[in-house]
Protein backbone atom coordinates (compact mmCIF):
# COMPACT_ATOMS: atom_id res chain seq x y z
CA UNK A 1 0.00 0.00 0.00
CA UNK A 2 1.61 3.24 -1.07
CA UNK A 3 2.21 5.19 1.83
CA UNK A 4 1.33 8.94 2.45
CA UNK A 5 2.81 11.71 4.74
CA UNK A 6 -0.51 13.72 5.96
CA UNK A 7 1.80 16.13 8.13
CA UNK A 8 2.83 18.03 4.76
CA UNK A 9 -0.70 18.62 3.70
CA UNK A 10 -2.70 21.32 4.18
CA UNK A 11 -5.76 19.57 5.02
CA UNK A 12 -4.74 18.24 8.15
CA UNK A 13 -3.93 22.31 8.86
CA UNK A 14 -7.59 22.83 8.63
CA UNK A 15 -8.45 19.68 10.46
CA UNK A 16 -6.39 20.78 13.32
CA UNK A 17 -7.47 24.67 13.12
CA UNK A 18 -11.06 23.90 12.85
CA UNK A 19 -12.07 20.99 15.54
CA UNK A 20 -8.99 18.68 16.37
CA UNK A 21 -6.63 18.98 19.51
CA UNK A 22 -2.85 19.07 18.83
CA UNK A 23 -2.76 15.21 20.25
CA UNK A 24 -5.36 14.60 17.51
CA UNK A 25 -3.65 15.63 14.59
CA UNK A 26 -0.37 14.00 16.04
CA UNK A 27 -2.08 10.65 15.84
CA UNK A 28 -3.32 11.45 12.73
CA UNK A 29 -0.56 12.17 11.05
CA UNK A 30 0.52 8.79 11.60
CA UNK A 31 -2.19 7.63 9.63
CA UNK A 32 -1.87 6.49 5.68
CA UNK A 33 -4.84 6.06 2.82
CA UNK A 34 -6.17 2.64 3.54
CA UNK A 35 -7.80 0.79 0.57
CA UNK A 36 -10.94 -1.23 1.64
CA UNK A 37 -13.62 -2.70 0.11
CA UNK A 38 -17.02 -2.42 0.58
CA UNK A 39 -18.65 -5.90 0.97
CA UNK A 40 -22.16 -5.29 -0.58
CA UNK A 41 -20.24 -5.27 -3.75
CA UNK A 42 -19.91 -9.18 -3.30
CA UNK A 43 -23.39 -8.94 -1.33
CA UNK A 44 -24.42 -12.50 -2.57
CA UNK A 45 -21.43 -13.94 -2.80
CA UNK A 46 -21.03 -13.09 1.30
CA UNK A 47 -24.34 -14.89 1.65
CA UNK A 48 -23.59 -18.44 0.19
CA UNK A 49 -19.95 -18.26 1.60
CA UNK A 50 -18.45 -15.72 3.64
CA UNK A 51 -15.09 -17.24 4.69
CA UNK A 52 -14.35 -18.96 0.74
CA UNK A 53 -15.19 -14.98 -0.59
CA UNK A 54 -13.01 -13.45 1.59
CA UNK A 55 -10.03 -15.73 0.59
CA UNK A 56 -10.85 -14.46 -2.89
CA UNK A 57 -10.29 -10.69 -1.65
CA UNK A 58 -7.25 -11.43 0.19
CA UNK A 59 -5.98 -13.02 -3.08
CA UNK A 60 -6.82 -10.25 -4.88
CA UNK A 61 -4.46 -8.18 -2.52
CA UNK A 62 -7.50 -6.33 -0.39
CA UNK A 63 -6.26 -6.21 2.99
CA UNK A 64 -9.24 -4.45 4.79
CA UNK A 65 -13.32 -4.64 4.01
CA UNK A 66 -16.31 -2.62 5.32
CA UNK A 67 -19.24 -4.86 6.49
CA UNK A 68 -22.95 -4.68 5.38
CA UNK A 69 -23.92 -7.65 6.98
CA UNK A 70 -24.56 -7.22 11.16
CA UNK A 71 -27.23 -8.91 12.86
CA UNK A 72 -28.18 -6.76 15.82
CA UNK A 73 -30.87 -9.65 16.80
CA UNK A 74 -27.90 -12.55 16.75
CA UNK A 75 -24.92 -10.09 17.24
CA UNK A 76 -23.41 -11.88 14.15
CA UNK A 77 -21.15 -10.69 11.27
CA UNK A 78 -22.47 -12.74 8.42
CA UNK A 79 -23.27 -16.23 10.35
CA UNK A 80 -19.80 -15.25 13.21
CA UNK A 81 -19.98 -13.63 16.57
CA UNK A 82 -17.43 -10.52 16.16
CA UNK A 83 -14.38 -12.66 17.87
CA UNK A 84 -15.15 -15.35 15.11
CA UNK A 85 -15.30 -12.73 12.08
CA UNK A 86 -12.20 -10.95 13.38
CA UNK A 87 -10.24 -14.02 13.39
CA UNK A 88 -11.21 -15.14 10.05
CA UNK A 89 -10.35 -11.71 8.36
CA UNK A 90 -7.00 -12.01 10.72
CA UNK A 91 -6.09 -15.56 9.10
CA UNK A 92 -6.67 -13.80 5.39
CA UNK A 93 -4.76 -10.88 6.67
CA UNK A 94 -7.42 -8.32 6.79
CA UNK A 95 -9.02 -5.95 8.94
CA UNK A 96 -12.30 -4.38 9.05
CA UNK A 97 -11.49 -0.85 10.55
CA UNK A 98 -14.84 0.14 9.30
CA UNK A 99 -18.60 -1.42 9.02
CA UNK A 100 -22.62 0.15 7.86
CA UNK A 101 -25.02 -0.25 10.66
CA UNK A 102 -28.06 2.39 10.75
CA UNK A 103 -28.59 4.51 13.45
CA UNK A 104 -32.42 5.05 13.06
CA UNK A 105 -35.32 6.27 14.96
CA UNK A 106 -35.68 2.63 17.03
CA UNK A 107 -32.17 3.24 18.28
CA UNK A 108 -33.42 7.32 19.87
CA UNK A 109 -35.67 7.69 22.90
CA UNK A 110 -36.85 11.02 21.88
CA UNK A 111 -38.01 12.02 25.21
CA UNK A 112 -35.48 11.01 27.20
CA UNK A 113 -32.75 11.89 24.64
CA UNK A 114 -30.83 8.42 25.33
CA UNK A 115 -29.81 5.48 22.92
CA UNK A 116 -31.79 2.52 22.67
CA UNK A 117 -29.71 -0.93 24.42
CA UNK A 118 -29.61 -2.59 20.85
CA UNK A 119 -27.26 0.02 19.89
CA UNK A 120 -25.27 0.32 22.59
CA UNK A 121 -24.65 -3.72 21.77
CA UNK A 122 -24.35 -2.67 18.32
CA UNK A 123 -21.29 -0.82 19.06
CA UNK A 124 -19.75 -2.87 21.78
CA UNK A 125 -20.06 -5.69 18.66
CA UNK A 126 -18.52 -3.25 16.05
CA UNK A 127 -15.49 -2.68 18.27
CA UNK A 128 -14.94 -6.25 19.29
CA UNK A 129 -14.67 -7.03 15.52
CA UNK A 130 -11.89 -4.68 15.11
CA UNK A 131 -13.54 -1.52 13.78
CA UNK A 132 -12.44 1.97 14.09
CA UNK A 133 -15.81 3.69 12.30
CA UNK A 134 -19.58 2.43 12.70
CA UNK A 135 -20.82 4.40 9.73
CA UNK A 136 -25.10 4.73 9.33
CA UNK A 137 -25.65 4.53 5.71
CA UNK A 138 -29.13 5.56 5.35
CA UNK A 139 -31.95 8.33 7.15
CA UNK A 140 -35.04 7.39 7.60
CA UNK A 141 -38.02 9.09 5.35
CA UNK A 142 -39.86 10.24 8.36
CA UNK A 143 -36.71 12.10 9.96
CA UNK A 144 -36.52 14.35 6.70
CA UNK A 145 -40.02 15.25 5.97
CA UNK A 146 -39.31 18.73 7.55
CA UNK A 147 -36.09 20.83 9.08
CA UNK A 148 -37.05 20.91 12.37
CA UNK A 149 -37.59 16.90 12.87
CA UNK A 150 -34.39 16.06 10.77
CA UNK A 151 -32.65 18.51 13.04
CA UNK A 152 -33.40 17.37 16.41
CA UNK A 153 -32.21 14.02 14.99
CA UNK A 154 -28.82 15.43 14.42
CA UNK A 155 -28.67 15.98 18.43
CA UNK A 156 -29.45 12.35 18.35
CA UNK A 157 -26.37 12.06 15.77
CA UNK A 158 -24.08 14.17 18.27
CA UNK A 159 -24.97 12.08 21.45
CA UNK A 160 -24.10 8.94 19.37
CA UNK A 161 -21.26 10.02 18.51
CA UNK A 162 -20.02 11.08 21.77
CA UNK A 163 -21.19 7.65 23.40
CA UNK A 164 -19.06 5.99 20.67
CA UNK A 165 -16.26 8.23 21.03
CA UNK A 166 -16.00 6.89 24.80
CA UNK A 167 -15.99 3.23 23.33
CA UNK A 168 -13.19 3.79 21.21
CA UNK A 169 -14.87 4.03 17.76
CA UNK A 170 -15.97 6.84 15.63
CA UNK A 171 -19.60 7.35 14.73
CA UNK A 172 -20.25 8.35 11.15
CA UNK A 173 -22.74 8.95 8.05
CA UNK A 174 -23.04 8.07 4.90
CA UNK A 175 -24.70 9.93 1.52
CA UNK A 176 -27.30 8.61 -0.93
CA UNK A 177 -28.88 10.66 -3.38
CA UNK A 178 -31.91 12.24 -1.65
CA UNK A 179 -29.83 14.64 0.55
CA UNK A 180 -28.90 16.30 -2.21
CA UNK A 181 -32.55 16.35 -4.68
CA UNK A 182 -34.42 16.77 -1.26
CA UNK A 183 -34.16 20.58 0.23
CA UNK A 184 -36.20 21.37 3.83
CA UNK A 185 -36.70 25.32 4.35
CA UNK A 186 -34.66 25.76 0.90
CA UNK A 187 -32.08 24.19 2.38
CA UNK A 188 -30.15 20.55 0.80
CA UNK A 189 -30.41 18.14 3.44
CA UNK A 190 -27.40 17.11 3.16
CA UNK A 191 -26.15 20.98 4.30
CA UNK A 192 -28.39 20.60 6.90
CA UNK A 193 -26.83 17.50 8.08
CA UNK A 194 -23.21 18.83 7.98
CA UNK A 195 -24.10 22.25 9.55
CA UNK A 196 -25.37 20.15 12.62
CA UNK A 197 -23.55 17.86 13.47
CA UNK A 198 -20.23 18.47 15.52
CA UNK A 199 -17.55 16.99 13.34
CA UNK A 200 -15.23 16.03 16.49
CA UNK A 201 -18.27 13.69 17.11
CA UNK A 202 -19.72 12.67 13.81
CA UNK A 203 -17.58 11.96 10.94
CA UNK A 204 -18.80 12.05 7.09
CA UNK A 205 -18.04 8.64 4.61
CA UNK A 206 -18.65 10.35 1.30
CA UNK A 207 -20.12 8.50 -1.55
CA UNK A 208 -19.25 10.08 -4.79
CA UNK A 209 -21.17 7.92 -6.80
CA UNK A 210 -24.40 7.71 -4.94
CA UNK A 211 -25.25 11.55 -5.04
CA UNK A 212 -24.37 11.95 -8.67
CA UNK A 213 -28.57 11.46 -9.83
CA UNK A 214 -29.26 14.13 -7.15
CA UNK A 215 -27.30 16.31 -8.25
CA UNK A 216 -24.59 16.33 -6.15
CA UNK A 217 -21.01 16.63 -7.30
CA UNK A 218 -17.65 15.18 -5.20
CA UNK A 219 -15.22 17.94 -6.21
CA UNK A 220 -17.58 20.87 -4.86
CA UNK A 221 -18.51 19.41 -1.81
CA UNK A 222 -14.65 18.78 -0.79
CA UNK A 223 -14.01 22.51 -1.42
CA UNK A 224 -17.74 23.46 0.49
CA UNK A 225 -16.57 21.68 3.23
CA UNK A 226 -12.64 20.99 3.56
CA UNK A 227 -11.47 18.21 6.55
CA UNK A 228 -14.46 16.86 7.17
CA UNK A 229 -15.02 13.78 4.55
CA UNK A 230 -11.97 11.32 6.81
CA UNK A 231 -13.72 8.13 4.20
CA UNK A 232 -14.72 7.98 0.58
CA UNK A 233 -16.55 5.65 -1.34
CA UNK A 234 -15.03 5.20 -4.18
CA UNK A 235 -17.41 4.73 -7.25
CA UNK A 236 -17.83 5.56 -10.68
CA UNK A 237 -21.04 5.64 -12.43
CA UNK A 238 -21.92 4.67 -16.15
CA UNK A 239 -24.76 4.42 -18.80
CA UNK A 240 -27.47 2.17 -17.93
CA UNK A 241 -28.95 2.04 -21.44
CA UNK A 242 -32.11 3.19 -19.87
CA UNK A 243 -31.79 7.45 -19.14
CA UNK A 244 -29.89 6.57 -16.40
CA UNK A 245 -26.59 5.59 -14.45
CA UNK A 246 -25.34 3.02 -12.75
CA UNK A 247 -21.71 1.92 -10.82
CA UNK A 248 -19.65 0.06 -12.98
CA UNK A 249 -15.50 -0.16 -12.76
CA UNK A 250 -13.47 2.42 -11.95
CA UNK A 251 -12.52 5.12 -14.96
CA UNK A 252 -14.92 3.59 -17.32
CA UNK A 253 -17.36 6.41 -16.41
CA UNK A 254 -18.42 10.27 -15.93
CA UNK A 255 -17.20 10.89 -12.04
CA UNK A 256 -13.96 11.66 -12.51
CA UNK A 257 -13.05 9.16 -10.25
CA UNK A 258 -8.71 9.54 -10.29
CA UNK A 259 -9.74 13.28 -9.95
CA UNK A 260 -11.55 13.09 -6.76
CA UNK A 261 -9.14 10.96 -4.86
CA UNK A 262 -6.07 12.81 -5.67
CA UNK A 263 -8.09 15.98 -4.26
CA UNK A 264 -9.44 14.26 -1.16
CA UNK A 265 -6.69 12.61 -0.21
CA UNK A 266 -4.23 15.56 -0.58
CA UNK A 267 -6.30 18.20 0.68
CA UNK A 268 -9.27 16.20 2.26
CA UNK A 269 -7.11 14.41 4.05
CA UNK A 270 -8.98 11.12 3.65
CA UNK A 271 -7.61 8.14 5.26
CA UNK A 272 -10.40 5.45 3.90
CA UNK A 273 -10.52 4.60 0.28
CA UNK A 274 -13.26 2.14 0.12
CA UNK A 275 -14.24 1.04 -3.33
CA UNK A 276 -18.30 0.05 -3.80
CA UNK A 277 -19.63 -1.18 -7.17
CA UNK A 278 -23.32 -2.39 -6.94
CA UNK A 279 -23.83 -3.03 -11.00
CA UNK A 280 -21.66 -5.39 -13.00
CA UNK A 281 -22.89 -5.02 -16.53
CA UNK A 282 -23.01 -8.87 -16.88
CA UNK A 283 -19.69 -9.71 -15.41
CA UNK A 284 -18.81 -11.70 -12.43
CA UNK A 285 -18.85 -9.53 -9.20
CA UNK A 286 -15.49 -10.45 -7.67
CA UNK A 287 -13.87 -10.51 -11.29
CA UNK A 288 -15.33 -6.70 -11.40
CA UNK A 289 -13.17 -6.07 -7.54
CA UNK A 290 -10.43 -7.54 -9.30
CA UNK A 291 -10.83 -4.77 -12.08
CA UNK A 292 -11.40 -1.98 -9.54
CA UNK A 293 -8.37 -3.18 -7.26
CA UNK A 294 -6.11 -3.23 -10.52
CA UNK A 295 -7.44 0.12 -11.09
CA UNK A 296 -6.68 1.68 -7.80
CA UNK A 297 -2.99 -0.24 -8.02
CA UNK A 298 -2.54 1.82 -11.29
CA UNK A 299 -3.25 5.17 -9.80
CA UNK A 300 -1.05 4.69 -6.88
CA UNK A 301 -3.14 3.73 -3.71
CA UNK A 302 -2.38 -0.14 -3.58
Amino acid sequence: MKRRDFVRNTGLGLLSASFLTSEAVAELAKKKTLLSLQLYSIRDHMKTDPVGTIKALSKIGYKDCEHAGYNDQKRQFYGHSPEEWKKILADNGMTMQSGHSVFGKQHWNFDKKELADVWKTTVEDSVKAGQKYIISPWLDVSLRKNFDDLKQFMDAFNVCGEYCKKQGIRYGYHNHDFEFSLKLTSKRVYDIILENTDPKLVAQQLDIGNMYGGGGRAMELLKQYPGRFELLHVKDEVDNGKGGHESGILGTGIIGVQEILKTSVNAGPTFYLIIEQESYQGKDPVACMKENYDVMKKWGYA
